[in-house]
């Protein structure tokens, strides 16, 4: 198998989590919150994904030793410096994860939750801890519960490929369209949105994508059990995103 055969085998999927109609049904501004409200976890989850891979693939410990191959140590670094390190719209440093939060502050979204679990983190408690004390949706648990469960697999090629594959260049030019438009309707209210999500598209849709991708194969290499596992789970982290669409959905009809 190579990376077109993962893209074949998760092609069905994919197309399920970039046509789903919840990207035509956010047409105000509240609709857009509740979005972002659920998002967010996305977000900051995505994170730790990413941090995991370089926990794998590089030295973080002291004293250092040389650990792993150079390429693709690389590879990892030049996105975590990406995604953690960006500019946002006047060039100041900060990570996708801050970035979005002030969005969410601007548009008048609720951060309160979010904050709870990083507060939660920062004070020692654990992934499982928060999912049965925070106040969270079934679509964000479930969510939630395959990312960590892939971090801790443990397993470079597996996280590597859900961070391709499950995470990179899925939120389609037409949900940029109707967050833009909305913008025009609000201003002053979602500025900050649309600039993350043009810079989404911009780094990661591109760069970091095809970063990712070299990243995928130096860790299947030729052996066909590691390519295997890497489709699986990229077609599973695809179908985690379609739950959380279909949740947030659920939620603006209940509503």
């Amino acid at each position: 198998m190579n990376i077109k055969k993962i893209q074949e085998t998760i092609a069905p999927v994919r197309e399920q989590v970039v046509s789903h109609p919840l990207y035509a049904d956010l047409q105000t501004l509240d609709d857009v919150r509740t979005f972002m409200q659920y998002h967010v976890y996305a977000v900051w989850d995505f994170m730790s994904l990413l941090k995991g891979l370089q926990q794998q693939l590089t030295c973080v410990n002291v004293p250092w030793i040389p650990t792993g191959n150079a390429a693709t140590r690389y590879l990892i670094n030049e996105i975590v410096t990406g995604e953690e390190s960006d500019v946002d719209k006047e060039g100041n440093r900060c990570s996708h994860f801050e970035l979005y939060e002030r969005a969410m502050q601007q548009a008048g979204a609720d951060t309160a939750p979010i904050n709870a679990v990083i507060t939660g983190i920062r004070t020692g408690k654990t992934i499982q801890d928060l999912f049965f004390a925070a106040i969270l949706p079934e679509a964000v648990k479930g969510f939630l519960n395959f990312t960590f469960n892939v971090i801790a697999t443990g397993k470079a090629h597996i996280m590597a490929a859900v961070f391709t594959f499950g995470r990179e260049d899925l939120i389609p030019d037409m949900f940029l369209a109707l967050v833009k438009d909305l913008g025009q309707k609000f201003p002053g209210k979602l500025d900050t949105f649309i600039y993350y999500l043009e810079r989404h598209i911009e780094v990661d849709g591109d760069h970091h994508s095809q970063l990712a991708m070299q990243m995928v194969s130096e860790l299947c290499g030729t052996d066909k059990h590691k390519w295997d596992e890497a489709a699986e789970y990229a077609r599973q982290s695809l179908y985690w995103r379609h739950e959380l669409w279909s949740g947030i959905l659920s939620e603006k009809v209940i509503l």
